[in-house]
């Protein structure tokens, strides 16, 4: 069917205007942000909507098998809407039994227990700190285990913000809004509302928010704002060594840039008590736990050091997964699930690895199925691989130092292409 969106003020923001009006179908993207959501059909149902005749199905189909440089408006062939009809057709097969097995149920006891490595982490760094001699071997360790535990409410407020710890959705974003507050010093309102736009259509120019990146760095020669890069000495100095500078440097400086102005400035202005409190909590926290010992300014000096290694750890796994794939033009419409074939990465499971990158390592399913519990992507993967053979899609995974390699090579490669002259 088609729905009348033209005056209904989303809740979930702007993302809904990236699948309106192009005649695409967002049938999946609709379940799949909504999944856990009682409210969503009832508003579905009350809105406008007719059913799409043969010809608008035909050019959905059209839209999600277009070729390079293929207009919208070509003409569907039937091999174009059976493609099409049969993916949409499988998904919701293979959807359907994950949910009747149980694989969408949140898991209570593992959300316990990543709370409690969470906290066990920040409790051993915070005593080894304080109980060890500064700049010893032993407090090194304590600020290692402090920073990973912060870089872990990250992968912790990340299932929070997709709903799949308790399933209970506003339960979820409390939990979420806590522990990226306190953990992370950050807002999980800002998070939601930028994260469902690169869910959306991820890897999309115009579209994906984590290609707007600019003047920081560049993981794409077509982002917004690349053509300022020549004419910019400054601009184009700092993208020239952005490989170099990526992981010590530019992760450290979104996190900073996002903590004290952009984060902060939207709870004030969402007026998100939860949130500003669990700010405010955290810096009040470090400088109660550290001062004592270090003085006010070594409690800063462990806070920067601790977020430093934090923000590197979070940033620079998230990167591996997308930033070097390529991308799709703003007018390009694609099905849901190749968006996760084309646009997303697996990297390679491992016992470490899975823990590393707590589970989001399966890309390609926490793209497919993004409110089922994180730990689970490893269990259905041989049945999402099997899916994508099926229809001839890339199942594509990668060993975790070379997706790491990928990465640098791409912020070289469009380093290069930004700030070197075509006459060199």
């Amino acid at each position: 069917r088609f729905y009348d969106v033209s005056s209904f003020k989303h809740p979930g923001g702007s993302v809904i205007k990236f699948l309106t009006g192009n005649g695409g179908d967002a049938t999946e993207t609709f379940q799949e942000f909504h999944q856990r959501s009682k409210k969503a059909d009832k508003v579905l149902k009350s809105l406008p909507s007719r059913e799409a005749t043969e010809k608008e199905l035909a050019k959905a189909a059209k839209l999600a098998n277009l070729k390079p440089g293929e207009s919208p408006n070509a003409t569907a062939t039937d091999a174009d809407v059976k493609k099409f009809s049969a993916l949409s057709r499988d998904y919701a097969v293979l959807r359907k039994e994950l949910e009747e097995e149980g694989f969408f149920k949140p898991s209570i006891p593992h959300v316990v227990y990543r709370v409690l490595e969470v906290v066990a982490l920040f409790v051993a760094g915070a005593l080894l700190i304080n109980r060890a001699e500064a700049f010893s071997a032993v407090f090194f360790v304590g600020m290692a285990l402090f920073g990973i535990a912060q870089g872990r409410c990250g992968w912790l407020m990340h299932e929070g913000g997709h709903y799949s710890l308790t399933g209970q959705i506003k339960t979820d974003k409390f939990l979420q809004e806590v522990i990226y507050g306190l953990g992370c010093g950050m807002s999980g309102g800002w998070w939601r509302s930028q994260h469902n736009k690169h869910h959306a259509t991820p890897q999309k120019l115009k579209h994906d928010v984590d290609l707007n990146t600019l003047p920081l760095v560049a993981f794409v020669t077509d982002a917004p704002g690349a053509k300022s890069v020549p004419r910019s000495a400054i601009l184009k100095a700092w993208i020239k060594y952005q490989a170099y500078l990526f992981a010590p440097v530019t992760c450290v400086l979104v996190g900073l840039g996002w903590t004290l102005a952009l984060h902060p400035k939207h709870s004030v202005r969402t007026n998100n008590v939860v949130e500003l409190f669990s700010m405010a909590l955290r810096y009040a926290g470090v400088i109660a736990l550290f001062s004592p010992k270090y003085g006010v300014l070594g409690a800063l000096g462990i806070y920067l050091a601790t977020f430093a290694l934090a923000t590197n750890y979070i940033f620079l796994n998230f990167a591996v997964s997308h930033t070097h794939l390529p991308t799709t033009q703003p007018d390009d419409y694609l099905h849901w699930v190749q968006y996760a074939a084309s646009h997303t990465t697996n990297i390679q499971t491992s016992w470490w690895c899975d823990w590393w990158m707590a589970y989001l390592n399966f890309q390609i399913e926490h793209h497919l199925f993004p409110s089922m519990p994180q730990f689970r992507h490893r269990m259905v993967s041989p049945r999402v691989k099997a899916f994508f053979e099926k229809h001839g899609l890339v199942y594509d995974v990668r060993p975790y130092f070379g997706a790491m390699k990928d990465t640098f090579d791409n912020l070289q490669h469009v380093a290069d292409e930004l700030t070197v002259s075509k006459k060199e």
